[in-house]
């Protein structure tokens, strides 16, 4: 079987747009036939997926995965590294975690090692898809981080890759961005850089085009489209409260509240935060406001407060009791108002923890709402588990050390409820539409709220709406002709030089 061609999508900053771009080029590939599957070789994240064979990936390129219309496996995301301090990180290798590295031996030499794993599920993924686009991570001018790079211009130079390189021009300094980064390049990595996108475009596009003109004089590349910013995209991206904070599902005053109250949720943005995602479903629904707090007097007026995953237990225990959330939140409970805990929220609720492990604190007490004692155990659970809660059907995912010793309550999603107090280790859980709209229901009910789910709201077809939209962003503002011929063909041939440069 003949490989297929493939793109690989750069940024000039984190957060360019590097993941919406290359899930909007999956979904406009595969809306023309073509079989296509996204790859990232290393993913720095702390927002991960569970695939139906248990291997732990990003979250976004499970999403990426979802806009190609395909199964997400091990191979679109080899290396994961998931951030447990400042300067360390859990490495998760073909969907399994393989030990904690500080990032300098990371970065020291084992990241080098990795990129012949990396180049494998690339090939893998080229033998049976038309077509597979690449994500980049961060910058491609990192030089500091060149010689053993395997996600950006590494693996580029291993494929033949042609790139793209996206640029924010919210952000502004765009064509200093595309400039810089092509200047930084070493000869043979400029020989890939085959143009730019620019992504955030707001205002009247005829006004930028003299500097696009401009820029391709100066690098000899030519701009690929310029994406208009498009608001509400809750898709799922990398990382970051800040992501979260905007990446709501669907804004809730686009549809106002079914019945006469709104429900407010607060989420409390505990330190390494994990699968913030769990709470889009619920900003989806028309009447629920979603914020993230950090203070107890914010928990005031709110009628549900999630306490959500994270990737440090112990030292999120430590950050509710020190910020005054802990008390806030144990007050909640004693009144009857609701509380939910999602993976390390729900040990956290528990009575007891004994961690040595993840945090190696040993014997540390919870906050003593949920008949629950958790142990954290070298191995850590991957699961794709169903099962039914409040009389509807559930699925979810599970990504955890903490083994749960549920003592009492009454069961909930392999978790356990006492009063308006609910914990489960199941992430995703709200995705599913029934069980989303029987839990408000009994929100709304604890809370005293006369909120009234939605009888039609569905995530799915919201998240395919979304999906949708950035395949017509590229379909409609990028040079999609351009873009397949890149693909197909390789990166163009006689790409000029752009001095400096740096050592090869």
């Amino acid at each position: 079987m003949s490989k297929g061609g493939g793109l690989l999508v750069a940024g000039t900053t984190s957060d360019a747009g590097k993941s919406v771009v290359t899930a909007g080029i999956c979904r406009w590939l595969v809306r023309q036939g073509v079989r296509v599957a996204p790859f990232k070789g290393q993913n720095m994240s702390l927002n991960s997926f569970v695939t139906r064979e248990g291997a732990e990936i990003g979250r976004a390129q499970a999403m990426q995965a979802q806009a190609a219309r395909v199964e997400p496996t091990a191979l679109m995301n080899p290396v994961l590294l998931k951030p447990g301090s400042d300067r360390s990180s859990q490495v998760v290798l073909m969907g399994r975690p393989v030990g904690e590295l500080s990032a300098r031996g990371y970065h020291g030499g084992r990241q080098q090692a990795l990129l012949g794993t990396v180049v494998e599920c690339l090939e893998e993924l080229r033998s049976t898809y038309d077509a597979v686009i690449c994500e980049g991570a961060g910058s491609p001018a990192e030089i500091n981080l060149r010689r053993n790079d395997i996600v950006n211009m590494g693996i580029a130079r291993a494929a033949r890759f042609p790139v793209v390189v996206v640029g924010d021009i919210d952000r502004g300094g765009v064509f200093a961005q595309f400039f810089g980064t092509t200047a930084l390049l070493a000869p043979e990595d400029q020989e890939l850089v085959a143009g730019y996108l620019v992504n955030k475009f707001r205002g009247d596009v005829t006004l930028l085009e003299p500097g696009l003109d401009m820029l391709l004089g100066l690098t000899g590349r030519r701009t690929f489209g310029v994406l208009p910013y498009a608001h509400g995209l809750g898709i799922d991206e990398e990382d970051g409260l800040r992501v979260s904070l905007r990446g709501a599902v669907r804004e809730s005053v686009v549809a106002p509240p079914v019945g006469e109250d709104v429900l407010r949720v607060a989420v409390c943005a505990v330190p390494l935060m994990s699968n913030f995602t769990d709470v889009d479903a619920l900003a989806a629904e028309p009447g629920v406001v979603v914020r993230f707090v950090d203070r107890p007097e914010e928990l005031a007026d709110a009628d549900l407060v999630v306490v959500p995953g994270t990737r440090g237990t112990v030292r999120a225990l430590a950050w509710l009791r020190e910020r005054g959330l802990a008390d806030a939140i144990v007050r909640r409970a004693a009144e009857g108002r609701p509380v939910l805990g999602v993976c390390g929220g729900f040990q956290a609720l528990g009575e007891h923890i004994d961690d040595e492990v993840e945090s190696r604190a040993g014997e540390v007490p919870g906050l003593g709402l949920l008949p629950v004692r958790v142990r954290f155990a070298p191995e850590k659970t991957l699961a794709r588990p169903a099962g039914e809660a409040l009389g509807e059907r559930v699925e979810g995912y599970e990504i955890h050390h903490g083994v749960a010793d549920v003592r009492g309550g009454e069961p909930f999603l392999d978790g356990c409820r006492v009063g308006a107090v609910w914990g489960t280790h199941w992430h995703g859980s709200l995705e599913s539409d029934g069980f989303r709209r029987a839990f408000l229901a009994e929100v709304a009910r604890a809370a005293g709220r006369r909120f009234v789910p939605a009888p039609d709201t569905s995530f799915g077809a919201l998240r395919e709406e979304q999906l949708d939209t950035l395949g017509d962003l590229i379909e409609e503002h990028a040079d999609t002709d351009a873009l397949w011929k890149l693909i197909e063909q390789g990166p163009p041939t006689g790409l000029p030089f752009i001095a400096p440069g740096a050592p090869s």
